[in-house]
């Protein structure tokens, strides 16, 4: 009986130690899989290590972009040619800086639109002799807004001649110098040009000038910067004119003509003395004739008695 307690108390004990044991064994079980977790966070930045390898292949296309970009230019460099127009006055003396006035009279009477025009339909070209500002503030107040519009417009024009003219080739022209204000072949704005070297001077018979740099220059027009406005005497002196005028018209007067007719008439002149000459003569025969007759009526009456 007491070996039946005894083992039965052992076999109590031996499955209380053994509820013990297992137990005990399972939380030791746990952390078997709390080591395997972590295996997991060391893979994953396998994946975000290949990320970055796309983002290296996406600069490549960037690279071919300048490729294109490159051949642009060779296509704009193709267009000038074709697009390229005449060129105006207006805005290169506005890029040129210091014409404001002239610019402004240069619209205001149209010249500027009449010389773009020009340029555009034809292959004249001009040369174009443009004042600073500078140039009309010396003028006297009221010169310039004393003028008709035509005198404006003339006053423009005299600063422009119809032609290229380099600065080679100023010593080339004849004087007067035609503008585009007027023909010089009927005394009309001349303007003189004299070279000297390197120098060229301006005459209007009112002012004189010196040519200054160059403003603008290719084969259609020409343009020279000038220190003072070019002044016709056509519109500022024109009784100065007049009277530079009188000797010239002296030669076409008739008094030439005059004393060739009277060379002409001298025959004639000479045939009317001759005549009464002989009128003359006449009468001397007809009275020496009666003297005669009254002598020999004396005579006769001298005998009779």
């Amino acid at each position: 009986m007491t070996k039946h307690v005894a083992l039965f108390s052992l076999s109590i004990l031996l499955v209380f130690f053994f509820h013990c044991i297992t137990t005990l064994a399972q939380p030791a079980a746990a952390p078997v899989q709390r080591a395997n977790a972590p295996v997991q966070p060391a893979n994953a930045p396998v994946q975000p290590a290949k990320a970055p390898a796309q983002p290296a292949k996406a600069p490549i296309q960037p690279a071919k972009a300048p490729a294109q970009s490159a051949k642009a230019p060779t296509q704009s460099a193709q267009v000038p040619p074709v697009l390229k127009g005449p060129p105006d006055i207006t805005k290169i003396l506005a890029k040129a800086g210091g014409f404001s006035v002239f610019i402004r009279l240069l619209k205001s009477t149209g010249v500027s639109d009449q010389i773009y025009g020009q340029l555009n339909n034809s292959n004249n070209g001009f040369t174009i002799f443009a004042p600073t500002d500078a140039a009309f503030s010396n003028l006297k107040p009221g010169t310039i807004n004393s003028l008709s519009d035509l005198q404006k417009t003339q006053l423009l024009q005299f600063h422009i001649l119809n032609s290229v003219v380099t600065l080679s080739n100023f010593q080339t022209l004849s004087n007067p110098v035609p503008t585009e204000a007027g023909d010089t072949s009927a005394g009309e704005f001349p303007l003189t040009v004299i070279t000297a070297g390197n120098q060229v001077n301006i005459s209007t018979g009112l002012v004189n000038t010196t040519l200054g740099g160059t403003v603008y220059s290719d084969n259609q027009l020409e343009i020279y910067q000038v220190e003072k406005v070019l002044l016709p005497v056509d519109i500022f002196d024109p009784k100065a004119k007049a009277k530079a005028k009188s000797p010239a018209d002296a030669p076409t007067l008739s008094k030439p003509k005059n004393t060739n007719n009277d060379d002409a008439d001298t025959p004639s002149v000479a045939a009317k003395v001759d005549e009464s000459s002989a009128i003359s003569l006449n009468k001397d025969r007809v009275l020496v004739s009666i003297g005669v007759v009254v002598v020999a009526f004396i005579v006769t009456k001298g005998l009779e008695s």
